[in-house]
């Protein structure tokens, strides 16, 4: 009998998940496609062809994203709907302890959060390389191209003792002035090549530098310049190394992602905490799953005057406060005032605590 009834939990909460994601994609998807349509046509695609495209791996970013507020709403729901009908009563009248109740909603979250553990440190990052390359080049608003390629300063440090300075550099182009490149042995400076443009060829992976002025320093001490009209140099780093975006750590795996943030740190970046908000956010997401279930089953297992309705609205309202409260956090340790770990974990900390009495409270009522 029990196993039945787990069958039977397992089987309708998981039922009423698949139903609420679907619908969840497809209202986005229609929303979305409606608004770029002509941002599409005016740049040379289709919407055929953005829905082969881009909307899959798009629709996968944003189900993963919501899916622990996809998981609540579900728990809830089919929690209600078996607490109206008076199935929670007669389960617990029959002996069977809450507790126990509990067993075949937390195996539904673990399998969800464990699937979503899997794809948020593996499988996504290739799904974003696809649905960013297709968006930059046929969906980006026009605000957001001119930011992307306006022309920008690079200065990075590139190993322990090699420094690359860019007075301006443009992305559309593949072009920057004022380039230097320095080395050191301990703070004495063995070589350094100056041009006053250089041109990067990503096919290559060389840059192509004009009117160039070499120095270097030889055993003996003495000086040994070099200059000329043209030369070809490889660097360790590519342009979109030196000058990487928010969006670039969702396009790494885990382990690409932990290498490049070591770069970066080594480097200096003011933008090791986007990294790291990435990074800590894959494995906080799926375990709020589990939170997040408890929480739902501890408030929709108890008959109230409004029913599955009035549970619902405080569901909705209480994902509202878990997505607002997470972006919030993440936003203060952006700008330096939390650490990305506490910032990204700090929403699970709050309702795990809050669900922690709730569902003991609920247990021993």
């Amino acid at each position: 009998m029990i196993k039945i009834l787990d069958r039977y939990i397992i089987r309708n909460f998981l039922g009423t998940f698949v139903f609420m994601t679907t619908l969840l994609a497809l209202v986005v998807l229609v929303i979305d496609l409606s608004q770029r349509i002509s941002k599409l046509q005016d740049n040379g695609s289709t919407a055929f062809e953005a829905l082969i495209h881009y909307y899959p791996f798009f629709i996968l970013w944003i189900v993963n994203t919501f899916l622990p507020i996809a998981v609540f709403i579900s728990a809830i729901y089919f929690t209600s709907r078996m607490t109206n009908n008076t199935e929670v009563v007669a389960m617990t009248s029959g002996g069977m302890s809450f507790f126990r109740l509990t067993w075949p909603y937390l195996c539904v979250a673990i399998l969800i959060g464990g699937i979503s553990f899997v794809v948020n440190h593996f499988f996504l990052p290739q799904a974003n390389v696809k649905k960013n390359e297709y968006f930059y080049t046929y969906m980006q608003p026009s605000a957001q191209e001119h930011e992307y390629y306006k022309g920008r300063p690079i200065a990075s440090q590139i190993s322990p003792d090699e420094y690359i300075f860019l007075h301006n550099y443009n992305r559309r182009t593949s072009n920057g002035s004022g380039f230097l490149y320095q080395k050191f042995d301990g703070n004495e400076l063995i070589y350094s090549l100056r041009a006053n443009d250089l041109i990067w060829d990503e096919k290559d992976s060389i840059y192509r530098l004009n009117n160039f002025y070499e120095r270097s320093v030889t055993e003996q001490g003495t000086d040994s310049l070099r200059w000329g009209n043209r030369m070809e140099q490889r660097f360790s780093v590519s342009p979109d190394e030196l000058l990487p975006e928010g969006y670039v750590a969702e396009t790494m795996n885990s382990p690409e992602l932990r290498k490049f943030i070591d770069r970066e740190r080594f480097k200096g970046s003011a933008s090791i905490s986007v990294y790291l908000n990435e990074l800590y956010q894959r494995t906080s997401l799926p375990f709020s799953s589990i939170i997040l279930t408890l929480l739902a089953l501890s408030l929709a297992s108890q008959k109230r005057r409004g029913g599955t309705g009035l549970n619902l609205a405080i569901g909705i309202v209480m994902a509202f406060i878990y997505i607002f409260g997470n972006e919030a956090s993440k936003v203060v340790a952006n700008v330096g005032g939390l650490s990305p770990f506490l910032a990204v974990w700090l929403s699970n900390i709050v309702f795990g605590i809050i669900t922690l009495i709730l569902y003991l409270r609920r247990a021993f009522s």
